[in-house]
């Protein structure tokens, strides 16, 4: 008998060899494979006729080959199929398509999914480029028949190859669901399914993956459906009811409670170097207000580039040193850390507090000596403030008396780092406080960060001017070089950044590109793909043929610059005269370390670097800043390395320049920077272009596996999960029956690891 738990093998189709398949998918047991969902759906009750079709639009053919034939170009072979309905033909064509040679005969039926374009060699023909495509079952299959025509139907992502195809996804999970008789157990209460007019589990599940005639297309597409709906929201439900489990378990723990009387107030102000910002008094409120609990602060402060929240970070941590405790803060690199150390000794000299504050930085690069004795002042409490990298979370490293972690750009660690740090030994539970200068919608932060309040720095310190920001093509190369040589004049610096470090990208794992799919492959199928995020319909990668494998461009693209080979060239012609120095990531610790002070001493005029400066560089007297092949940044590299200029009284100046062809994407994204600075407005229409999964990066980050729910399309349902899900942990025993509860609490514990752990555990 089959059942939702029923291990994958045994189900009809499948078999021990399949299964393995499905294990690197994670789909191990029936109910795995069900909540697999098409990612689209094609009209193929109602298919397009050839004759109907309209330019620009993406639409749904069934046709028969007329005949193929594979074009060699000089740039590339190009597979081309011509497929009629009685007189009228279309053309189809794929690049790099020698893999598609000998595969269909004349006669066979398709199904086809693509954009539609104008032919030019026919006036009023059409074309499509690279399409999806589907061989239909020949009459002899009834069951496929019934599965594949006369109606709507599901298109899934391939779960490996052809032998897990669409086609066949759609006749396995069929015949569960009439194996499962429309009989599955409920996960909701029955109660809040009657009041929010919710389907049945065993209902949203057939109608998700077999539409019943009269669905709208367009519904079905953005998951808008009821049992879509249903799905989604039963997804968002469990997972928000494990986090407000969390958080009720946190404010359980027992960690130290500060005091902010008078006497700590005074002090702070010895060592503020200016008046807080309305924003930055808001959020400092918020944290001491966690700090004077009994229980550990979990709070992530979000700040946009140059908001100042380390200063803020810098004022709870002095909170913690005044009430006998010591204090701890991580940064990702140590540049930042350095920086960080700096910053902080310099305040903290401002103190007239005998003996005097002991700060003590920690990273990787130091002698053993130094670390030796770093770590002594560290366990014997000689240590106020610990700056550091991940050296802070090495198992040497011990503290006496840890009250305050503070974590900079949170979401370049893993959250079992961070929670590493929290768990250090012969300490209580610290407060800790995350900082990132990504900003990420309330709502979304509220979620990745399920176990964190949140308090957000959205005003700049006085005397900041806004950043003039500019595109230009590299002809004008010239002029952008004329203009560094008058800022320098002027006795200002500039950056200059590329995106490689020499050669090609592929040895520089450490660099972050935008994932533009269409700019890499200039073809209409990259191109759509690059839109889909994972989860639900509309999401997901390619089915049936294996036409991304190979697409190249049908354009040249120029060749990448590279920092070291720029840095000789600018300095042997357009710069020369002028002192430049290197700074990327091959470089040794010590190396950077003397680059940048060099910058920062003013003995450097303009400094060329990769990626690496985009966080926690501050060198107020730079006003330019260059970046080369600029179109191929991420939204949020080019946020945040137009951030490192702007940050003193002079009038400061971003320049975008670009090469070569620039896909709509990195248009949209260059026009986006130029239009504002707001890092919030960034923020939103880079998740809309690159989509949850990209934007928050990969589950380190703390993201779940999201089966049917997508964080970006769904977030007025994840806000009612949330409020249903508080509301269940509050009230639930009162408003439901015992079945109800206990069916809610019996799905969370059998599921919640797996599916919706937050890797942090509790």
């Amino acid at each position: 008998m089959i059942a939702l738990d029923t291990p994958i093998q045994f189900v009809k189709g499948v078999g021990p060899r399949v299964a393995e398949k499905l294990k690197e998918k994670n789909i191990l047991v029936v109910e795995d494979l069900l909540y697999h969902l098409p990612f689209r759906y094609e009209d193929r009750l109602n298919p397009r006729a050839l004759n109907e079709l309209v330019p620009g639009e993406m639409a749904s053919v069934i046709a028969e080959v007329r005949g193929t034939v594979l074009l060699r170009t000089k740039r590339m072979p190009i597979f081309e199929m011509t497929v009629g309905q009685g007189p009228t033909s279309m053309k189809c064509m794929w690049f790099h398509g020698t893999y598609l040679k000998d595969k269909f005969q004349p006669g066979q039926m398709l199904a086809l999914y693509g954009k539609v374009e104008p032919s030019r060699s026919r006036a009023g023909a059409f074309k499509m480029i690279q399409p999806q495509i589907e061989v239909l079952p020949g009459p002899n299959d009834p069951e496929e028949t019934l599965l594949e025509v006369g109606r709507i139907v599901p298109v899934y992502e391939s779960l490996g190859g052809a032998q897990l195809s669409s086609r066949w996804l759609r006749r396995v999970i069929y015949r569960l669901l009439e194996d499962l008789g429309g009989v599955l157990p409920e996960t909701l209460p029955v109660e809040l399914c009657e009041r929010m007019q919710l389907p049945s589990r065993a209902e949203a599940l057939r109608q998700a993956h077999f539409p019943p005639a009269g669905t709208g297309l367009r519904s079905l597409q953005a998951a808008a459906t009821p049992a879509h709906q249903r799905l989604i929201f039963e997804e968002l439900f469990f997972l928000e009811l494990g986090l407000e489990l969390k958080r009720r378990r946190m404010r359980e723990r027992l960690g130290p409670a500060f005091t902010a009387d008078p006497r700590v107030r005074e002090a702070l102000k010895q060592v503020l170097p200016f008046h807080p910002t309305a924003a930055q008094k808001r959020v400092l409120s918020e944290i001491v207000q966690d700090l004077r609990q009994p229980t550990p602060m979990r709070r992530l402060l979000q700040g946009d580039v140059g908001s100042g929240k380390t200063i803020v970070a810098l004022q709870a941590a002095f909170i913690a040193i005044e009430n006998g405790y010591q204090a701890a803060l991580m940064a990702p690199t140590e540049i930042l850390a350095t920086q960080h150390f700096l910053a902080a000794r310099r305040l903290l000299e401002r103190s007239q507090r005998q003996p005097p504050y002991h700060v003590v930085l920690l990273t990787g690069s130091l002698d053993e000596d130094r670390k030796r004795t770093n770590r002594g002042r560290i366990v014997r409490g000689e240590a106020d403030l610990v700056i550091g990298t991940h050296a802070l979370i090495e198992e040497k490293v011990e503290f006496a008396n840890l009250g305050l972690v503070v974590v900079d750009e949170q979401h370049r660690f893993g959250v079992m780092q961070r929670f590493r740090l929290m768990k250090k030994p012969n300490t209580a539970e610290p407060h800790v406080l995350v900082m990132t200068a990504t900003p990420i919608p309330r709502t979304l932060a509220l979620t990745l960060y399920g176990d964190l309040d949140v308090s957000v720095l959205n005003e700049l310190p006085p005397g900041r001017t806004p950043i003039v920001t500019r595109r230009v093509v590299d002809e004008r190369a010239e002029e952008v070089w004329g203009f560094v040589r008058k800022q320098v004049a002027a006795g200002h610096q500039a950056y200059i950044v590329y995106p490689v470090i020499e050669g090609s990208k592929d040895d520089q794992p450490e660099l972050d590109f935008a994932h533009d799919p269409e700019g890499e492959a200039g073809s209409v199928e990259a191109s759509s793909a690059a839109k889909r995020t994972k989860g639900g319909p509309a999401a997901g990668k390619r089915t049936g043929t294996k036409s991304r494998a190979k697409t190249g461009s049908l354009f040249e693209k120029p060749a990448l610059k590279s920092a070291v080979a720029m840095c000789e060239e600018l300095r042997a012609t357009h710069l020369a005269g002028l002192r430049l120095g290197l700074l990327h990531g091959r470089l040794s610790a010590e190396e950077k370390e003397v680059a940048m002070r060099r910058f920062q001493r003013g003995e450097l005029d303009v400094l060329v670097a990769t990626t690496v400066i985009e966080v926690g560089v501050d060198v107020p007297n730079a006003t330019v800043m260059a970046i080369e092949h600029a179109e191929r940044f991420g939204l949020a590299q080019l946020h945040q390395l137009r951030g490192r200029v702007g940050r003193g009284a002079a009038r400061s100046y971003c320049i975008l320049m670009t090469a070569g062809r620039v896909t709509p994407q990195a248009e949209e994204r260059l026009d986006a920077m130029v239009r504002t600075q707001d890092g919030f407005e960034l923020a939103e229409l880079d998740l809309t272009l690159r989509g949850p999964g990209e934007f928050f990066g990969t589950r380190q980050a703390g993201l779940p596996d999201f089966r049917v729910a997508n964080l970006l399309r769904d977030r007025k349902l994840l806000e009612l999960a949330r409020q249903e899900a508080a509301r269940f942990v509050e009230r639930g025993e009162k408003e439901m029956s015992r079945t109800s509860v206990e069916i809610v609490w019996a799905y969370l514990k059998a599921h919640w690891q797996r599916h919706y752990g937050l890797v942090e555990a509790g």
